[in-house]
């Protein structure tokens, strides 16, 4: 008899009415918006507009969505395109199936679009929204709670996870739960980006690079525990090679980047800072030698002409005899109202 166990839920589905409420899905959407709220906060921090986030975000979700399932749908064709099985499925987003690698990649590319629009610099945006997406890795791992799929090898420990379903192959038993370990490492993945980031100001795509790197360490060996049908090279699994080869190129990234750009980033959105302060500071041209002229700056008046920083005796004159024409006043009385 186990005493204790996480349990699945009995079904990953809800209706309200005709309105099926899928737990899948609703994980994805929380983290979606916990990324862009992150991001948005993190983006401001850096200088840049608030509300910038969320209209790259437009780009990047529905591109990193289709290229999630895209991945999942390439490394495991059988499941769609073998006998016996429905290519529509293919579609069936809802039921499980997005592969990170691919969402990464294809969501960068709707990133790329959004910044190229708003003229801004793609690696600054990155580093913002770095942490938000980790957070939002956590929370979508729980929709494998709500599927009972992609857990690991068989356990007796306190938190091993009962499956209880016996659909496409699965065996009903307990095991080691792979989508709690990878939402926990997500976290500290998140915490360990913001930390650095705030403790050596990463710049220019290597706070991104650095939660790349964190993500994958954790990717690989919580991929080795996985007991689920993948595609085996060398006797490792697709994604552990995946993960190794990543990890590699974000860390040589982080070293490249460092030795060729170092610091961060002064400006993240062009003319951000003019819309937080509302005004532009600008000194008049004039003002100088209007302050000159009205003291009565003997300096002004005593130098000769021609040399720098200095204006001819006949234009300081001429200035005066101008503010005696205009106040009414004779030459003599303005020069004596001067020396008094």
């Amino acid at each position: 008899m186990e005493l204790a166990y996480i349990p699945s839920p009995s079904r990953g589905v809800l209706y309200l009415g005709p309105i099926p409420l899928r737990g899948y899905a609703f994980c994805i959407i929380i983290g979606v918006f916990v990324a862009v709220w992150l991001g948005n906060k993190r983006w401001i921090a850096r200088g840049g507009r608030a509300g910038t986030v969320a209209d790259i975000a437009v780009w990047a979700v529905p591109f990193g969505l289709v290229g999630g399932r895209l991945y999942h749908v390439i490394t495991d064709y059988e499941l769609y395109f073998s006998e016996g099985r429905d290519w529509v499925d293919a579609f069936k987003i809802w039921e499980g199936g997005l592969g990170i690698w691919g969402a990464i990649a294809l969501g960068a590319l709707g990133a790329w679009i959004g910044c190229r629009r708003r003229g801004i610099p793609m690696p600054a945006y990155a580093d913002a929204v770095a942490p938000g997406i980790a957070f939002a890795q956590a929370i979508g791992r729980w929709g494998n709670w709500f599927n009972q799929e992609l857990y690991g090898r068989e356990t007796d420990l306190p938190w091993a996870l009962r499956i209880t379903s016996s659909a496409d192959g699965r065996v009903p038993g307990f095991y080691h739960p792979t989508f709690l370990y990878e939402s926990l490492w997500c976290v500290g993945v998140a915490l360990l980006v913001i930390w650095a980031d705030r403790r050596f100001k990463l710049g220019h795509g290597r706070a991104f690079a650095l939660y790349v790197a964190a993500y994958c360490a954790g990717r690989f060996w919580i991929e080795y525990m996985r007991v689920d049908d993948a595609h085996h090279i060398l006797g490792l699994r697709l994604n552990n090679w995946t993960a190794l080869l990543v990890f590699l190129l974000a860390v040589l990234y982080m070293v490249v980047s460092a030795k060729k750009r170092p610091g961060r980033e002064a400006v993240v959105e062009p003319g951000a800072s003019d819309d937080a302060t509302g005004t532009e500071t600008t000194e008049p041209a004039s003002e100088t030698s209007d302050v000159r002229v009205a003291d009565g700056d003997k300096d002004a008046e005593d130098k000769p002409a021609g040399k720098t920083g200095t204006e001819p005796d006949e234009a300081g004159a001429g200035t005066a005899d101008a503010v005696a024409a205009g106040s009414g006043e004779t030459r003599d009385e303005a020069e004596s109202a001067k020396k008094s």
